[in-house]
């Protein structure tokens, strides 16, 4: 008997079969659109709980709306990092299936390519380093369900040293095919991160990643929205409208092409970026930031602590002298920092601003977000964001 495959006669192209796979999954996905994701505070980054295989197998991962592909270190693995659990083994696995380098599902991913056994071969690129494996399907399971995803099985990471903080992996929330969100067949989705400092934190206090229905915002503070600048297909970031920043009651001479997304795409603009931990400023932003606060907080600056590389800092004594910094986004959308989102006690005697120089792109990270719940509407192609209490959603 000779199989072949249902869209083998259509005509499609690559793109079309692999949208057309992808839009077959999400069917059987159905009743599997609404995830959520227990998220805790490590030591650098927010790291999401869930279970993978058949029997399950304990699992953590960075959350990247940087990136699309969901993927773990796995127990073949040649060069890896240290992660905090055992590294997922897929042959006790029952629910493990490879995925062959012809199949469509490995044609989504940008990087692929046939290894000698027929499998695919996959590699993955990210600001930190490189990650490479087999593109392979299996149960994952989270709070509320369990599905059938497809991610990357690594068998050799690259990365800076501390990147994935003890992390197993990454779970992608990109606009790609492959990522958490489009294998969910979901529109939306959610995220909260509770404050970084025990000081600023409920004790023990985790937050949740809401996939699908789960994700709203709730009542309360006022709701800010913005629409997302439309970048380049090929990649999986989210565009945001930055066009201005306060410092206190001043508003920075900053001029709107600094923070703009340049014609052809492949440079500038401003990325949300929730596996990033600090914000980085393109420089043209950055110093006046930088002059600004050096004026306002004048006297009470202190050289930053010996090999801290932090820019400017503060004895704690006069942190309350910090102002509150305020991003401007098109359509009147502010979203204001309040000091503890961009300062931070280095120990006890100095607190430095935790935020960086970019030569482009800028980026804005995790420690700038804290208690502020972001709604990524992509049915609406929206950004919505209010102040909360992340520890208690």
């Amino acid at each position: 008997m000779e199989l072949t495959h249902v869209d083998s006669k259509g005509g499609y192209t690559t793109a079309e079969r692999v949208q057309r796979a992808l839009a077959s999954s999400r069917q059987r996905l159905a009743s599997f659109v609404d995830v959520i994701v227990p998220v805790h505070w490590n030591t650098s980054q927010y790291i999401a709980e869930y279970l993978i295989g058949t029997p399950p197998q304990r699992a953590e991962a960075l959350i990247d709306t940087g990136s699309d592909l969901i993927w773990t270190q796995c127990s073949n693995c040649k060069q890896c990092v240290k992660q905090g659990l055992p590294l997922y083994n897929a042959s006790k696995s029952d629910t493990f299936h490879s995925v062959s380098c012809n199949d469509t599902l490995c044609l989504a991913n940008q990087e692929h390519s046939c290894r000698r056994d027929g499998s695919c071969h996959f590699g993955a690129f990210y600001g930190a380093g490189d990650a490479s494996g087999t593109i392979d399907t299996e149960v994952f399971a989270f709070q509320n369900g369990s599905a059938r995803l497809t991610f990357g099985c690594v068998d050799s990471l690259f990365i800076s040293p501390g990147s994935l903080d003890e992390a197993s992996g990454l779970i992608g929330l990109g606009r790609g095919p492959l990522s958490l969100v489009s294998q969910a067949g979901a529109s939306k989705f959610s995220y909260c991160h509770t404050p970084y400092l025990g000081s600023n934190a409920t004790t023990g206090a985790s937050s949740h990643l809401f996939v699908g229905a789960s994700a709203s915002l709730s009542g309360g503070s006022p709701v800010m929205s913005m629409s997302f600048v439309q970048g380049p297909k090929e990649y999986p970031f989210y565009y945001v409208p930055l066009v201005g920043i306060s410092v206190g009651q001043t508003r920075l001479s900053i001029p709107p092409t600094v923070f703009a997304l340049k014609e052809n795409g492949t440079s500038g603009g401003v990325v949300i970026d929730s596996g990033s931990p600090t914000t980085a400023l393109a420089e043209k932003a950055y110093e006046p930031l930088r002059e600004e606060l050096q004026r306002q907080l004048n006297g009470s600056l202190v050289p930053p602590p010996a090999d801290s590389e932090m820019d400017l800092c503060v004895a704690v004594a006069q942190e309350k002298k910090v102002p509150s910094m305020v991003l401007h986004f098109s359509g009147g959308a502010d979203m204001v920092l309040p000091p503890e989102n961009y300062w931070v006690p280095l120990d006890s005697s100095t607190s430095c601003m935790v935020m960086e120089i970019s030569n482009d792109m800028s980026i804005i990270g995790n420690f700038q977000l804290q208690n502020i719940h972001l709604l990524y509407d992509l049915a609406k192609d929206e950004l919505s964001f209010q102040t909360a209490d992340c520890s208690k959603l």
